[in-house]
C-alpha cells in the first residue's frame, strides 16, 4: 500500500502538516495585533487630519469667494458709472489683504456701444496699488470664457504670475447679468485673483513621522503643492503615473479629480516609499488634498512583533526544509534521469533512451508519458515537414497571385502626362495577399475619361477573381457614347448570369468630360464619393439609388451629373477607409474622413492620398487590417 502512495500525497502530508502548525501560530498572532495597531493608529488619524485641513483651507476659500459674488450682486442691482466701478474695485482690493487683484470685465459692447472691451483691473505689486485696463482680448481667456460658458462661478487652474515675481496664483470668476427687454442677459465677469502662498504654507505644515507629508492637486490633476518643488505646476499626477508606468496611481488620480474620498496604499512621489494615503476633495473648487502616511514609519511601534514573527518563520521553515530534503531524496533520482533524457530530446536526439522506472506512482507514469511523447514527436516532425512544404507552396502561389492582381491595376502616375485638364492618383492597400478592391481609369474617346472604383464581397482568392472579371467587363462595356447607366446595366446583367457563388460588387463609375468638367456618374451600392473645393469645403455626392452589381439581373442604375469647377477634386474610396477600427472598436467613419479632407485644402493629390492613408493607419495602429483600402482622387483643371 505504501509503494502505491503518490508523490503528491507524500509531500502534501508532511509539508501541509508543518505549514499548518507554523502559519497558524504566525498568522493568528500577527493578524490580531497588526490589525488593531494599524487601523487605530493610521486610518483614524488620517481621516481626522485630512478633514481638519480640508475644512481649514475651504474656510479661507469660501471667505474669498464672497468678495466677487458680492461685487456681481452690486453690478446687477445698482446703477453705476465708470468712476463708480473703479472706486469699488480699488476699495475691495485695499480692504481684502488676501486678494491680489480684482477686475470687472464686460461683454463685447456691454459697457458702451463704442467700446468692445472694458476691463479695469486694480492689483497689488511690490506692496503698491497698481491700475490698468486689461490690454488683450480677454474673451477667450480661461478665467473669462469658462465662467461665461458655464453661467456659474468657477475657480481657475493655478498658474505662476511672472509679473508678480513668479507667485502662484488662482482666479475666482463670477458672471453678472442685466435685464434687457425682460430677458436676463450676461453682462460680464467679476474676477478676483489671489496668491496661493498661504495655501502652500498650510500644506507644508503637514508633517507625519519623519517623511510623511501632504500635497494638493487641481481638478485637472496638476500638482499645486508638493515637497518636491520640481513637480509643482510642472507635472500632473497622470504624467508622473505615465513616467513610472503606475496604473494604480493613474486610477487614484481619476478618483481624486472626480471629487471622491478614500484611503489607499500609494507609492510616495517624493521618497518612493510605500505609504497609506488619505485623500479628500475641497468642496469649494474640487481640488483634492492627499496626506501621506509612510507605512514603515507608522508601523515602527510593531517592530518587535515583526521580529517575533520573523524568528518563528525562520525556525518553522528550517524544520520544513529538513523534511523536504529527506523526502525529496527518495523521489528525485529517477526525475533527474528523466530530465537528462528530456534535454537530449530537446536538442533533437529523438533516439535518446528513456530510463525504466518500476514504481507505480507519478514518476512511473511520467516515464511512460516520455516514451509516448518521443514516439509522437517523431511522427509529428515527419508530418510537420510535409505541412511546411505545402504551406510554402501556397504562400508562393499567393505571392504570384498578388503580383498578377496588382499588375492589372494602373500604377503609373501621372498616367496621361500630356493631358493638362486634370490630374488623377490612386492607391490600394490589400488586407491580405490578394483582395477584392479594384480601380481603373481610361479614355473612352479624346474628351471623355471613364473612372471606376469597386469593392467585391468577401476576401482572398475568390474576391480577387471576381474583381478581375468585374474590371475586365467594365472596360469592355464602357465604349464611346455609352452612359454610365447603360454600362453598369450591361455589367450587372453579365455578372448576375450564372452567379452560383452569389458574389457581388459595389461599384462607382463616372465619366468626366475633360472639356466642360461635367461628370456623369452611377453608384451601384458603393460609398458616396466626396467633392472637395479649393476652399476646403467637402460635399457628399448625391446618391443615384443603384444596388450592388451581381445581386439582381433586372437591377436599374440611374445616373446623375455634377459639374466640376477649376480646382475641384473628386475623392473616391472603398469602405476599408471609413470602417477601419481602432483598439476601442471605434470606426474611422465618414465624418472623420470629411474632417481630415477639409484640413487638407491646398494639398497636392499625392499629399491627400498619403495623408488619408497615414491618418487611417495611425487611427487603427495595433489592430490588424480587416479590409482592403483603396483611394482615388481626380482634380479638374480645365482647358488651358
Amino acid at each position: 500500500m505504501a509503494r502505491n502512495r503518490g508523490i503528491a500525497l507524500r509531500l502534501s502530508l508532511w509539508i501541509l502538516a508543518g505549514i499548518t502548525v507554523i502559519l497558524s501560530v504566525i498568522l493568528t498572532y500577527n493578524y490580531f495585533v497588526s490589525r488593531r495597531i494599524i487601523l487605530r493608529n493610521v486610518e483614524k488619524d488620517a481621516e481626522n487630519l485630512t478633514s481638519s485641513t480640508v475644512y481649514r483651507i475651504d474656510s479661507v476659500l469660501r471667505t474669498i469667494e464672497k468678495v466677487p459674488k458680492n461685487l456681481a450682486v452690486f453690478m446687477e442691482e445698482f446703477a453705476y458709472q465708470g468712476t463708480d466701478i473703479l472706486a469699488v474695485i480699488r476699495t475691495v482690493v485695499e480692504n481684502n489683504p488676501e486678494i491680489n487683484g480684482v477686475t470687472i470685465a464686460f461683454e463685447p459692447h456691454a459697457y458702451s456701444t463704442n467700446t468692445r472691451t472694458f476691463a479695469p483691473y486694480y492689483f497689488k505689486q511690490n506692496g503698491k496699488m497698481e491700475f490698468t485696463y486689461i490690454p488683450y482680448d480677454y474673451f477667450t481667456s480661461d478665467w473669462y470664457q469658462i465662467a461665461r460658458e458655464l453661467h456659474a462661478p468657477i475657480w481657475s487652474e493655478p498658474y505662476f504670475d511672472e509679473a508678480a515675481g513668479g507667485i502662484m496664483m488662482a482666479a475666482f470668476s463670477v458672471p453678472f447679468y442685466r435685464w434687457i427687454s425682460g430677458e436676463r442677459v450676461l453682462a460680464g465677469i467679476v474676477t478676483a485673483v489671489i496668491s496661493l502662498d498661504w495655501l502652500t504654507e498650510i500644506i507644508a505644515s503637514i508633517k507625519i513621522a519623519r517623511t510623511g507629508y501632504g500635497f494638493l492637486i487641481s481638478k485637472n490633476g496638476a500638482i499645486i503643492t508638493h515637497p518636491d518643488s520640481r513637480l509643482v505646476m510642472n507635472e500632473t499626477i497622470f504624467t508622473v503615473a505615465e513616467d513610472r508606468g503606475d496604473q494604480e496611481m493613474r486610477e487614484v488620480g481619476r478618483r481624486m479629480i472626480r471629487g471622491e474620498s478614500g484611503f489607499v496604499r500609494f507609492t510616495s512621489l517624493f521618497t518612493g516609499k510605500m505609504c497609506w494615503m488619505r485623500y479628500a476633495p475641497l468642496p469649494s473648487n474640487n481640488w483634492s488634498l492627499a496626506v501621506m502616511f509612510p507605512q514603515d514609519e507608522m508601523m515602527s511601534d510593531i517592530a518587535d512583533l515583526h521580529r517575533t514573527v520573523l524568528a518563528l518563520s525562520v525556525a518553522g521553515f528550517l524544520m520544513l526544509l529538513l523534511m523536504i530534503v529527506w523526502i525529496s531524496g527518495s523521489i528525485t533520482r529517477p526525475l533527474r534521469a528523466l530530465s537528462r533524457a528530456a534535454t537530449q530530446i530537446a536538442l533533437g536526439d529523438l533516439e535518446a533512451r528513456i530510463p525504466d522506472v518500476k514504481t507505480a506512482d507519478e514518476v512511473g507514469t511520467l516515464a511512460d508519458s516520455f516514451k509516448t511523447m518521443k514516439s509522437s514527436l517523431k511522427q509529428y516532425i515527419s508530418e510537420l515537414k510535409e505541412t511546411t512544404a505545402a504551406k510554402e507552396r501556397i504562400e508562393s502561389e499567393l505571392k504570384i497571385a498578388h503580383d498578377i492582381q496588382m499588375g492589372i491595376l494602373p500604377k503609373r502616375f501621372p498616367p496621361f502626362p500630356n493631358r493638362t485638364e486634370f490630374d488623377i492618383l490612386a492607391k490600394i492597400e490589400p488586407a491580405r495577399e490578394v483582395g477584392g478592391d479594384l480601380y481603373d481609369f481610361f479614355f473612352m474617346d479624346d474628351d471623355h475619361l471613364c473612372f471606376v472604383i469597386g469593392d467585391v464581397s468577401g476576401k482572398g482568392v475568390p474576391a480577387s477573381l471576381f474583381m478581375a472579371v468585374t474590371k475586365t467587363m467594365v472596360k469592355a462595356k464602357a465604349t464611346k457614347g455609352l452612359s454610365p447607366e447603360k454600362v453598369l446595366t450591361q455589367v450587372n446583367q453579365d455578372l448576375s448570369l450564372d452567379n452560383e457563388s452569389m458574389m457581388f460588387v459595389t461599384l462607382f463609375l463616372g465619366i468626366l468630360d475633360t472639356g466642360t468638367g461635367e461628370v456623369e456618374y452611377c453608384n451601384a451600392g458603393h460609398n458616396p464619393p466626396l467633392l472637395l473645393s479649393p476652399a476646403g469645403r467637402v460635399l457628399i455626392l448625391q446618391p443615384t439609388g443603384g444596388i450592388a452589381l451581381g445581386v439582381a439581373e433586372e437591377g436599374v442604375y440611374p445616373s446623375r451629373k455634377v459639374i466640376l469647377q477649376k480646382g475641384d477634386s473628386l475623392f473616391v474610396y472603398t469602405d476599408g477607409v471609413t470602417e477601419a477600427m481602432n483598439k476601442r472598436e471605434e470606426l474611422f467613419s465618414e465624418s472623420r474622413l470629411i474632417k481630415e479632407l477639409a484640413e487638407m485644402k491646398g494639398k497636392s493629390l499625392q499629399e491627400i492620398v498619403t495623408g488619408v492613408m497615414g491618418k487611417v493607419g495611425s487611427f487603427s495602429a495595433g489592430v490588424p487590417q480587416a479590409d482592403d483600402i483603396t483611394l482615388m482622387v481626380i482634380r479638374y483643371h480645365g482647358k488651358k
